[in-house]
């Protein structure tokens, strides 16, 4: 099984869960786009969130330096 590497910031995360085809809500859809283009530090939250959506679709982790 090959080794992933964590994504480096919120934006590469989200652009790859945007890019990965699978099926996401409007309101995911909407907060990763917002991730995508706004460098603003994410909420407690928000990081749940993506690391939710990015274990859903079996994708890396965001690395722990960016994560809340």
């Amino acid at each position: 099984m090959p080794a992933f590497h964590p994504f480096p910031d919120q934006r590469s995360a989200a652009l790859a869960l945007l890019n990965a085809g699978g099926r996401l809500t409007r309101k995911a859809g909407s907060f990763l786009g917002q991730l995508a283009v706004d460098p603003t530090p994410m909420t407690e939250a928000q990081s749940d969130w993506l690391t939710t959506l990015l274990e859903r679709a079996g994708l890396p982790p965001l690395a722990k330096e960016n994560a809340q």
